[in-house]
């Protein structure tokens, strides 16, 4: 009897079938995978709209004269970024109101508030003289204030995503010596 030198039997080759079966199983599930941590990601880390809060509003200088009115304006609000990531802020303003017609106008300043942050603005300026109605019941007129914050997020560096939040007060204010009577926003 010969002695053979392979120790073991010859196999048998798979057929193609299987490896491409094995293939396209395990890409479906790598894409299933890839798939499920992209919406993860994106619900935990979905960019929102920072939320502003307005404090104090104040008038230091206040004058009535003749039927009109003029004051300097100081508004104080706190403006937070609920993001993970930091948000760039740029072209927002304040606006101050009367009668539907704008009295007064301020850009703020660009600039970042780091992820889950929160800032302190305050901005002041002077509101040139305006006619106040004569109907001004009681000595007291009606100003609005309209604070607006728009910026963008930006997530892993290649997302970006551009948001945009408000924030209007209304406040009575006394002609008589300029006092706020109220405010609401």
């Amino acid at each position: 009897m010969e002695k053979s030198d392979d120790v073991h039997p010859p196999r048998k080759r798979r057929s193609g079938g299987t490896v491409v079966g094995s293939c396209a199983l395990a890409a479906g599930f790598i894409i299933l995978v890839a798939v499920g941590l992209t919406v993860a990601f994106f619900v935990v880390f979905r960019p929102r709209d920072p939320e502003i809060r307005v404090s104090s509003v104040q008038l230091p200088r206040f004058s009535s004269v003749n039927g009109t009115a003029s004051f300097y304006f100081a508004q104080y609000a706190a403006v937070r970024n609920p993001n993970h990531a930091a948000f760039s802020h740029y072209d927002s303003s304040l606006q101050v109101l009367y009668a539907g017609g704008q009295i007064g106008f301020m850009y703020i300043p660009a600039g970042e508030i780091a992820g889950g942050h929160t800032v302190f603005m305050s901005a002041s300026f002077p509101v040139d003289p305006f006619p106040v109605a004569a109907s001004a019941g009681g000595g007291i007129v009606e100003v609005a204030s309209r604070i607006r914050v728009k910026g963008r997020v930006k997530i892993l560096m290649y997302f970006t995503h551009h948001v945009e939040a408000a924030a209007g007060c209304r406040l009575g204010v006394s002609t008589g010596n300029g006092s706020v009577i109220g405010f609401r926003c």
